[in-house]
Parts: structure tokens; C-alpha cells; sequence
């Protein structure tokens, strides 16, 4: 009878040995971290950028990347202090639509001494560290922009062109397309009126009355974009003036229902949800320790009924 408990002492042993030399379960991987991305948007008053956040914002969801987004809306004091949160919230990196290319630069620089990478999209930085930028060709648009016109007034008459906010790349660039493509290739339909009108539906409409004041013949009108062509194309049914084509740019959805009403000519139909969408997917793919293009460019369409 004493053998009983000795076996049962024996095999307790062999099952704690088995154990000690059985392999450990493999340990569940760790998941990374989730990254914060800020995007630091001009103005959410304007559809394009509604649409640019969007994709963004599907971007993000599809990375598993918190989004954080500001509205500047369209004050570079705010866009700066917008930044400046960031940093102080320690994101992953930083996607900036400038409002004005040069007022951003310090705020940039303040990124830069932070190491937390910027991005621009849609529109460019005048200074500082900037990784990769994402955005249209603003002068081939430009330029999209002033052939079209031409043609349809058959290269003669008064032209008016309203300009987007002073400072910001795209503004400058889409001028720069327009106003090089009318004095080499439309000589005969000189440049009556120049005047900003903020990328604003509502100073398009208030700047393009006053012209029409001062300019009784108008053949045609180039906005640097489509929230300012049409408070441009309100002011002339309100004032009467029939037979002036209008030109735009981004193709927004009032934009594009214009065109098929007839009262818009065109519009340079830039890819909004695609910039907001290719942005976070370059920072990501920065994060991830992977190449990126230091230039993406998107490309552009006419909108023509």
C-alpha cells in the first residue's frame, strides 16, 4: 500500500518537468500606436475644402489615422495659432492648407523645430521645411482657363479678371497662368479690371457690381475661383448685363450645375476629395519610414456644358 502514494509523488514530478520544459503560448503582438495627423484647412466656408476634408477624412478612417482639423476660416492669425496647437498636442505630422503663403512660414519653421513633419495641400508654403506637397498645377489651370475664354470670345473684347486672397500660391499661380496665356495669345481682348474678391461668394458679387459700373463693355470674367464667378454672374442678372462669358475654377457642385444652366461658360475642375486623400496617404506613408514624392501633382479637367 505504500507504493500507492510514492507513485503518485512520482508522477506530480514528471508533470511539473513537462511543464517547465513545455514551449511558452507566443505573446499577442503589441499593437502600434495610433497616429494623430493634424490638417489645417483656410476656410470650411468653402465647398471645395468641405470636399478636401472629406477625403481626408476617409483617408484616415481607411489608415486607422486620428484626424484632427482646424478652420483658419480664412484668418492667418488663426491658422498659426491652429498649428501651434498642434505642436503643443504633439501630433504625428501636419497637413496645412495655407491661407497665406508667407504669413504661415513662422508657424512652419515652429514644426520643424518641434520634428513633426509638414505637408502642404492645395495650396504652397513660401518658407520653411515642407516634406511633400499635394495640389493641382494652379498655372496650367490658369492657363486651361484664359485658352478656353479666348476662344469663346473669339480673341477680342474687354475681360475682367477677379483675383483670389492676396498671398496665397494659388491665387498667384492661376493669375500667373491666366494673365501669361492672354498677352501672348489674346492681345485683342485686353485686361480692363483686376480686383481681389477673397475667394468670397459675397465680395464677388459686391467687387463685379462696382465693375460693372465702371466697365460698360465686358466681354468676359475669369475668377480664380468658383465661389467668387458666381457672386460675379448674381451682380450681372441683378444689373441687367446679358451676353459676358464666365469662367471659373474648381468645379464645385453650384459651379458645375451653373454650366449645365448655361449662365457659367466653364470651370477648371480641380479633385478636391483627391488631394485630401492623397495628403494623409503621403503622411502616412512618410510616418511609416517610406519614400515620398516631393511634389504630387493632380490632375485637371475643363467642365464645359
Amino acid at each position: 500500500m505504500k507504493r500507492i502514494p510514492i507513485l503518485i509523488s512520482l508522477l506530480m514530478v514528471a508533470a511539473l518537468l513537462l511543464s517547465a520544459c513545455a514551449p511558452a503560448a507566443p505573446e499577442e503582438p503589441t499593437p502600434t500606436a495610433e497616429k494623430t495627423v493634424g490638417l489645417v484647412l483656410s476656410t470650411l466656408n468653402n465647398p471645395f475644402f468641405v470636399t478636401l476634408r472629406d477625403g481626408a477624412q476617409a483617408a484616415a478612417d481607411a489608415a486607422g489615422v486620428n484626424l484632427i482639423i482646424v478652420d483658419a476660416q480664412d484668418d492667418s492669425a488663426r491658422m498659426v495659432a491652429g498649428i501651434e496647437d498642434l505642436i503643443t498636442k504633439e501630433v504625428d505630422a501636419i497637413l496645412v492648407n495655407p491661407t497665406d503663403s508667407d504669413a504661415v512660414v513662422p508657424a512652419i519653421q515652429k514644426a520643424n523645430e518641434a520634428a513633426i513633419p509638414v505637408f502642404t495641400v492645395d495650396r504652397g508654403s513660401n518658407g520653411g521645411v515642407v516634406v511633400a506637397h499635394i495640389a493641382s498645377d494652379n498655372v496650367a489651370g490658369g492657363t486651361m482657363a484664359a485658352e478656353f475664354l479666348c476662344q469663346a470670345i473669339a480673341g477680342t473684347g474687354n475681360v475682367v479678371e477677379l483675383q483670389g486672397i492676396a498671398g496665397t500660391s494659388a491665387a498667384r499661380d492661376r493669375g500667373q497662368g491666366f494673365n501669361d496665356y492672354m498677352a501672348a495669345n489674346c492681345a485683342d481682348a485686353p485686361i480692363v479690371a483686376q480686383q481681389t474678391a477673397n475667394f468670397n461668394r459675397d465680395e464677388g458679387l459686391s467687387v463685379f457690381e462696382s465693375i460693372l459700373q465702371a466697365q460698360p463693355e465686358i466681354k468676359a470674367v475669369f475668377a480664380h475661383n468658383d465661389e467668387m464667378i458666381l457672386g460675379a454672374i448674381q451682380a450681372a442678372e441683378a444689373a441687367g448685363r446679358t451676353g459676358i462669358v464666365f469662367v471659373g475654377f474648381d468645379a464645385v457642385d453650384d459651379a458645375v450645375q451653373a454650366v449645365e444652366d448655361g449662365t457659367l461658360a466653364a470651370t477648371v475642375a480641380q479633385q478636391p476629395d483627391v488631394i485630401g486623400r492623397l495628403g494623409v496617404e503621403t503622411a502616412v506613408k512618410y510616418l511609416n519610414g517610406e519614400q515620398v514624392e516631393a511634389n504630387t501633382p493632380v490632375p485637371l479637367s475643363l467642365v464645359t456644358k
